[in-house]
């Protein structure tokens, strides 16, 4: 089992700096097919599209990622439709990426290999 899905997010008001490329990488290996983008504003977030056989397969997920995201505190951008979701996830408070994003994304695989 994967130790960051053991972990809690912890509450992030600012006042830390954003992880660097090299700690992202080491991350990034702890997490399954999550893409590290940077926008255009220079700041690191991580992405997924997960695929569905139908419409309500995919907001059954949608619903089971907000109650996790309320659970952890830390709430990522959704958007998805028919036989698909995309999550997006970074912490606003540091413009950048915190092993809050990575314990959240963890914990989303988990609930999508059930």
């Amino acid at each position: 089992m994967n130790d960051l899905t053991n972990k809690k997010c912890v509450p992030c008001e600012g006042g830390i700096l954003p992880f660097d490329i090299s700690e992202i990488h080491k991350y990034q290996k702890k997490v399954d097919g999550w893409a590290v983008i940077e926008n255009e504003n220079k700041i690191f977030f991580l992405e997924k599209k997960f695929t569905f056989k139908n419409f309500i397969n995919s907001l059954d997920f949608i619903n089971k990622v907000g109650e996790i995201s309320e659970s952890e505190g830390h709430h990522p951008d959704i958007s998805f439709g028919w036989g698909y979701a995309k999550i997006i996830i970074t912490t606003h408070a540091i413009e950048g990426l915190s092993e809050n994003d990575f314990i959240l994304a963890a914990k989303i695989d988990q609930i999508f290999n059930v």
